[in-house]
Formats: C-alpha cells, sequence, structure tokens
C-alpha cells in the first residue's frame, strides 16, 4: 500500500494507520531536523511536532501530492517555526570539532568532522539543500516540491551550496 493510500485512510479518520507513516518516516524526520537544526535534542521534539501537525492537517493532504514531499514541508516549516520561535539559534554540535588535534591531519575521521563543521557553517537555505539531496538522498524534483520551486532552481541552489561547503571545507583545512 503507498504513503498516499495510507495517509488517505488517516485523512479519512484511521488514526492507527498514522503508527505505519511514523514508522517508515520518524528517521529520515529526525535526521533531517537534527542535520538542519545541529540540535539532536531539539529534533526529537520538532519530529514528534511534525507527525502531531500530520494528523492535525489531515485534511489538508492532497492525494495527488507526493506524501513524502507533503510530510517534509511540515518538517521544514515547523523547522522554520522553531528557527523563528529562537532567533539566536546555532549549530550547537560543534564541541567534537573544536577539539581536533594537528597529529589528524590525514585522518579520514577528522575530515568527514571537518565536512560536517563546514555544513554547520553553511546558510540554512544551503545547508538544507544539501542536507535533502545528499543526506537524505533525494531526486530535485522531490526537493523542489518540498521547497515550492522549480527543479532547475534546486539544482542552481545546490551547485551553489556544494560551491560554499567547498570553499568553507578548505578554509577549515587550511586554518588546521
Amino acid at each position: 500500500m503507498s504513503d498516499g493510500v495510507i495517509m488517505q485512510q488517516v485523512k479519512a479518520g484511521d488514526l492507527s494507520q498514522a503508527s505505519v507513516l511514523f514508522r517508515k518516516y520518524h528517521r529520515k524526520i529526525y535526521y533531517f531536523l537534527g542535520k538542519m537544526s545541529g540540535d539532536y535534542h531539539a529534533a526529537e521534539d520538532l519530529t514528534q511536532n511534525v507527525f502531531v501537525k500530520m494528523i492535525q492537517y489531515k485534511n489538508s493532504y492532497n492525494p495527488e501530492m507526493n506524501f513524502e514531499s507533503w510530510i517534509y514541508r511540515i518538517a521544514r516549516n515547523s523547522y522554520l517555526d522553531h528557527v523563528r520561535q529562537k532567533k539566536n539559534l546555532v549549530y550547537t554540535d560543534l564541541e567534537p570539532f573544536q577539539q581536533l588535534s594537528e597529529k589528524d591531519e590525514a585522518n579520514p575521521e577528522e575530515q568527514y568532522d571537518r565536512l560536517h563543521q563546514a555544513l554547520a557553517g553553511l546558510p540554512s537555505d544551503d545547508r538544507e539543500v544539501l542536507v535533502l539531496t545528499r543526506f537524505q538522498k533525494m531526486k530535485y524534483q522531490e526537493v523542489a516540491a518540498i521547497l515550492g520551486t522549480t527543479e532547475s532552481n534546486v539544482k542552481v541552489k545546490v551547485f551553489r551550496a556544494l560551491e560554499k561547503l567547498r570553499t568553507s571545507f578548505f578554509q577549515l583545512e587550511s586554518n588546521q
């Protein structure tokens, strides 16, 4: 049974079917929100809120729309609401990056950590398109539906975000 059909059942009042969608999507949503906010404790709460909103706004679901795009749009809006409430929200998961030693220069783990530090330093919009396309492995068309833009625009945003990430990564590397 497709996610859209399951959501139609939820929309019709069978709320037990919401647990099927929760089991399938809660980890993806949690990782998306965690990467976006940098705060995995907040991501837990935000993820719960996404599924509460899924039930609360079940009547707004359009069966012609891809369910995954719809739930990610709810997740994105929840994240943006969270940012508005916490105007000074910063990426709090940086402590491991500040402890890097020079002897780990060629260490792949250190480079992986530096990549995540560079990602954390990107503006929210850039981080979002990279998290969706690279970490969540969504297609440009799906990301376009989530962001409410065109596939071409997403491609441009990803290209520019990758350039910023590359610059930031090598800048961090040169500072080590």
